[in-house]
C-alpha cells in the first residue's frame, strides 16, 4: 500500500523559504518518478516539479530558478526546497506518484502553503 505523506507547510512572509517533505512508503522508491503539485483556492492541480529515478529534474515555468526538489533514496523521502516565495505560491501542495504498471495515482494528503504579509 502506497502512501505518502508531506509535511513542513506553513505561513510565510513574501520573499522567504520554505522546504517541504514527503516520506514515503510501499514502494521501491529509488526506482518512484516523484512529483510535486499544487492547488490554490478555487483552481486546479497544476505540476510544480518532478525528479526522476537519476535525479533529474524539470519545472513549471512558475517556479524556475525559486524551486528545488530533491530526493534521498535512503530515507524514502522527497523534498521541495522554496525560496522567494510569492503571494501567488499559495496553495496546497501535494506530493504524488504515478505507479508506471498500472497508472493509478497516489496523492499525499497535501500541506498548506500560505505567502502573505
Amino acid at each position: 500500500q502506497v502512501q505518502l505523506v508531506e509535511s513542513g507547510g506553513d505561513l510565510v512572509q513574501p520573499g522567504g523559504s520554505l522546504r517541504l517533505s514527503c516520506a514515503a512508503s510501499g514502494m521501491i522508491f529509488r526506482l518512484a518518478t516523484m512529483n510535486w503539485y499544487r492547488q490554490a483556492p478555487g483552481k486546479e492541480r497544476d505540476l510544480v516539479a518532478t525528479i526522476n529515478v537519476d535525479f533529474s529534474t524539470k519545472y513549471a515555468d512558475s517556479v524556475k530558478g525559486r524551486f528545488t526538489v530533491a530526493r534521498d533514496n535512503v530515507r524514502n523521502t522527497v523534498y521541495l526546497q522554496m525560496n522567494s516565495l510569492k503571494p501567488e505560491d499559495t496553495a496546497i501542495y501535494y506530493c504524488n506518484y504515478k505507479d508506471p504498471t498500472t497508472g493509478v495515482n497516489f496523492w499525499g494528503q497535501g500541506t498548506q502553503v500560505t505567502v502573505s504579509s
